[in-house]
């Protein structure tokens, strides 16, 4: 599974990890059966996501704009005033495999997840 991650600047590393949790629990899934996290570009400098991504032992990944929009994002999305369709769900899309969702995006306080295979 893929794991998009959308959020708000500066959120730590514990908004992170407490959102990625949650949307695993809503999907019945474990963290074991994670394979990598993403984000949009432009989230990169976001120490809260890799601080995140480095605590629970699972790469980041960040995409290109263009390539994120090359996926229909499903759920309406903040992410337009960036330019995109999207960055959870985009992102989640963008590495998984099936290229399908699991969970639809969710917003956990200021970070955003959908999760992907």
């Amino acid at each position: 599974m893929i794991i998009g991650i959308g959020a708000r600047r500066g959120i730590n590393s514990q908004e992170a990890i407490d959102a990625i949790n949650n949307a695993l629990a809503e999907a019945g899934r474990s963290i074991d059966d994670v394979h990598a996290l993403a984000s949009a570009k432009l989230k990169e400098n976001e120490a809260g996501l890799h601080e995140a991504a480095e605590i629970l032992g699972i790469g980041i990944t960040f995409i290109d704009h263009d390539e994120l929009n090359t996926y229909d994002a499903p759920s309406a999305s903040q992410a337009k005033r960036f330019g995109l369709r999207g960055v959870a769900e985009p992102a989640a899309l963008a590495l998984s495999d099936k290229k399908e969702l699991i969970l639809r995006k969710k917003v956990y306080g200021r970070v955003t997840i959908a999760i992907a295979e």
